[in-house]
C-alpha cells in the first residue's frame, strides 16, 4: 500500500542558516498571517474608524495574545501532567506546542483591551477581526505539514502521505485539509459575508461557528494525541474545545438577529 502513496521528505525547519541567523519554516508563516490580517485591516479599517496607528496596536496586542494564549492553552489542555512535573516546562517554548484554542483565548483577552482603549463595542472590534485571522490559520497548517507534524490518520486514500517519523503506513494528509477548509473556505465566507452591513456580533458569530465546525469535522481525519486518545473512543480533545466555540457562535448569531442589531462593523464609528 505503501509503494504508491507519496512520501513526505525530511525538511529542515530551518529555510536558511547564515551563521546565527536560522529563520525557520513556521515562523515564516507566522510572518505571513501577520502580514495578511496587517494589509486587510487596513483595506477596511474605515469601516470601523480607525487610524493606521491604532489597527497596529490591535494586531500587535492580537499577536500577542496568540503567543501566550496559544502557549498557555497547549500546556494546560494538552500537556498539564508534564506541567505538574517540570512547571518551567511552560517557558520551553522553543521545544514546540502551541494551541488554536488557547491563542483563540489570548486574541479575545486582547481585543478586551483594543476595545476598551479605543471606545469601541467589544463585538464590533471582533466582527472587524475575524476576517483576518483565517489567512495566518491557513499558512500555519502550511508549516505543520512541511515540519511532518500533527498529521492525519493512517488511510489508503490515494492522496494519503507517508510521513517522516510517523512510521512506514500512509496518513491523511489532515494539515491540507485544514488549511483548505480553515484557511481558504472560511477566509472566503467571512470576507464576502463582512462586505456588507450585518448585526454587531454576526461576523465574529460566524467565524466561531465556522472554524468550531471545520475543526471538528477535521478531528475524525488528524490523529489524536498519543498521550491523551479518544475519550470514550469517540471523541478527541480538540473536537471538546470545539464544541464550545459551535454553541457560542450559533449563540451569538441568534442573538444578533434576534435584536435586529443595526449597528455593524461596516458603519463607520468616530475615532477614541
Amino acid at each position: 500500500m505503501s509503494d504508491t502513496h507519496y512520501t513526505l521528505p525530511i525538511i529542515d525547519p530551518a529555510i536558511f542558516t547564515i551563521g546565527p541567523i536560522s529563520p525557520k519554516w513556521y515562523g515564516l508563516m507566522y510572518l505571513i498571517g501577520f502580514i495578511a490580517a496587517y494589509l486587510l485591516a487596513n483595506h477596511r479599517r474605515d469601516q470601523i474608524g480607525w487610524s493606521k496607528d491604532q489597527v497596529s496596536d490591535m494586531l500587535f496586542w492580537g499577536f500577542m495574545g496568540v503567543i501566550l494564549g496559544g502557549r498557555l492553552g497547549y500546556v494546560f489542555f494538552y500537556q498539564f501532567g508534564l506541567f505538574l512535573d517540570d512547571p518551567l516546562y511552560l517557558f520551553r517554548i522553543w521545544e514546540g506546542g502551541m494551541s488554536f484554542h488557547g491563542g483563540l483565548m489570548g486574541v479575545i483577552a486582547s481585543l478586551f483591551y483594543t476595545a476598551r482603549k479605543t471606545n469601541t463595542s467589544f463585538l464590533a472590534v471582533g466582527d472587524f477581526v475575524a476576517p483576518l485571522v483565517p489567512i495566518g490559520l491557513g499558512a500555519g497548517r502550511v508549516g505543520n505539514f512541511i515540519n511532518a507534524e500533527l498529521w492525519g490518520r493512517t488511510s489508503d486514500v490515494p492522496w494519503a502521505v507517508i510521513f517522516p517519523g510517523a512510521g512506514p503506513l500512509p496518513r491523511h494528509p489532515s494539515q491540507l485539509y485544514e488549511f483548505a477548509l480553515e484557511g481558504v473556505v472560511l477566509f472566503a465566507i467571512l470576507w464576502l459575508y463582512s462586505a456588507k452591513p450585518r448585526p454587531t456580533g454576526a461576523v465574529g458569530g460566524l467565524f466561531l461557528l465556522g472554524y468550531g465546525t471545520f475543526r471538528f469535522i477535521i478531528e475524525y481525519f488528524r490523529e489524536p494525541d498519543a498521550h491523551i486518545g479518544l475519550y470514550g473512543g469517540i471523541i478527541s480533545q480538540g473536537q471538546i474545545l470545539s464544541l464550545p466555540m459551535i454553541f457560542a457562535g450559533l449563540g451569538l448569531i441568534i442573538w444578533a438577529y434576534s435584536k435586529n442589531n443595526s449597528a455593524s462593523i461596516t458603519s463607520k464609528q468616530p475615532n477614541a
